[in-house]
């Protein structure tokens, strides 16, 4: 009679996150970062349709990188935990935290449990709050793990050469369009020093608004986003409030 097959727990849960993490690599990536007015999230995304970042609640975001049916299974999942807590009980015992808690939950037990795969996803559950430091962003990988994240996330394909990007190069409290345009730029630096070029067609880009009254949630899209990728929004609004020049004094042409 023949032995039966044995692997060790370590060496079954290393296959299972070798898997996972490989499987989320080949995902182009996202970056979320806090900005002065809220939470800008940013993802290299084609598709029209299928959305990586989305709404879950008044004041709550979800975006995902890795296999789409996976995380969309999960953003479903928050999205009814949401509606019925809020039902429940009332709308302002929805939190982030609640939901990313859930995510946790359901993310480590289908990586520890033996009669599926892991999930290979990777998702930041976010909630902007009245000010800068009531903002959250949770962090959660394929095996349930949960961090607190401050001031940016980026996930995906070149995680780690973004990060070291945002850490150079991340200013608190800049203005949507200086994000908007910093996560860009570190979205199209590839690791050799090669640059590419993302335009609005390419991108996936949305915000929690701490200004918005209720529902913090907006997309920018189409024209929008190209105003907002040209960075015109900024530079018109300089000019709204320079001062006006004194016609008794001439130019010196400088």
């Amino acid at each position: 009679m023949s032995a039966p097959f044995y692997v060790s727990p370590e060496q079954l849960m290393r296959d299972r996150a070798d898997y996972a993490r490989k499987g989320i690599a080949r995902g182009r990536s996202n970056v979320v970062l806090q900005y002065s007015d809220g939470i800008l999230f940013v993802a290299e995304n084609a598709s029209k349709a299928l959305h990586k970042i989305s709404e879950v609640y008044d004041r709550i975001a979800f975006a995902a990188v890795g296999r789409y049916n996976e995380f969309e299974n999960l953003r479903v999942a928050g999205v009814r935990l949401a509606d019925l807590t809020g039902y429940t009980y009332d709308r302002r015992d929805v939190t982030g935290r609640t939901i990313a808690n859930a995510y946790a939950q359901t993310l480590g037990a289908i990586f520890s449990g033996a009669g599926e795969k892991p999930y290979e996803v990777e998702i930041v559950v976010a909630e902007v709050g009245d000010d800068v430091e009531g903002d959250t962003i949770y962090r959660l990988t394929y095996d349930g793990s949960v961090t607190d994240e401050h001031d940016f996330v980026a996930m995906g394909g070149q995680a780690e050469h973004i990060t070291g990007l945002l850490k150079e190069r991340f200013v608190p409290g800049v203005s949507l369009v200086d994000a908007l345009r910093l996560a860009v730029d570190v979205l199209t630096q590839a690791p050799d020093g090669e640059m590419r070029t993302l335009t609005a067609q390419q991108l996936e880009v949305a915000a929690l608004v701490r200004s918005r009254s209720r529902r913090a949630f907006q997309r920018y899209v189409g024209p929008q986003l190209e105003t907002l990728l040209a960075g015109s929004t900024a530079h018109q609004a300089e000019v709204t409030h320079q001062p006006d020049a004194d016609p008794d004094v001439e130019a010196d042409g400088v």
